[in-house]
């Protein structure tokens, strides 16, 4: 059996994660906390091999509780479990020594998987955040393909997709696409962020 703290600031959450690492039968939740400081607490009480941790909470955010929690209780592994996959928010979890990082949104099976790789000593990442982990190597303008460099700089300039597919002669669906490949390639979360990357480093 696979002993789980989960941790979240939201009851309905926590109720809801605990029915869903508890369908298979060999999970259980031993304890759950609301906030990063009752997390230290419960995981010393309960000695769980994993810890499911948010990162956004009151008192003390999921990236400390992490750091808390490894220093009090050596041998449990976390799992960071947020909405956020934004480059900083990984790679500040895992330096802390989250073991493994999953979103929300997650299917239920893709969850327990992830408790049970993590408690049998694997890393368990979302594929949709492994690519915050590779090195960057020079000027990850460099990465961008011309139709993708294009595009970025029409969003930057606050064209919305559909002036940009006008634009460039493309659909909208196109231009999403390649938005998307941009953001995984900057290592940003969203149109915003990848908008003053450009300003930065396009201009």
């Amino acid at each position: 059996m696979i002993r789980v703290l989960v941790v979240d600031d939201h009851a309905m959450v926590r109720a809801g994660l605990a029915a869903v690492l508890a369908a298979d039968g060999d999970i259980e939740v031993v304890a759950q906390a609301a906030d990063g400081r009752a997390a230290v607490v419960e995981a010393a009480a309960s000695m769980p091999d994993v810890v499911l941790m948010d990162l956004s909470m009151p008192v003390l955010d999921g990236v400390a509780a992490t750091r808390a929690v490894l220093a009090e209780v050596t041998s449990t592994r976390v799992v960071v479990l947020t909405s956020f996959a934004d480059h900083e928010r990984v790679r500040s979890a895992l330096e802390a020594g989250a073991v493994g990082y999953q979103l929300k949104d997650a299917e239920p099976d893709a969850l327990r998987d992830a408790v049970r790789a993590a408690a049998s000593g694997h890393v368990p990442l979302d594929a949709r955040v492994a690519g915050a982990l590779l090195p960057r190597v020079g000027d990850p303008a460099d990465s961008l393909s011309p139709r993708e460099r294009e595009v970025l700089l029409l969003a930057a300039q606050g064209q919305a997709n559909k002036q940009i597919a006008r634009t460039l002669g493309i659909t909208e669906r196109t231009v999403k696409a390649h938005l998307g490949s941009v953001y995984r390639q900057l290592g940003v979360p969203d149109r915003t962020s990848a908008a003053l990357w450009a300003r930065d480093h396009l201009a």
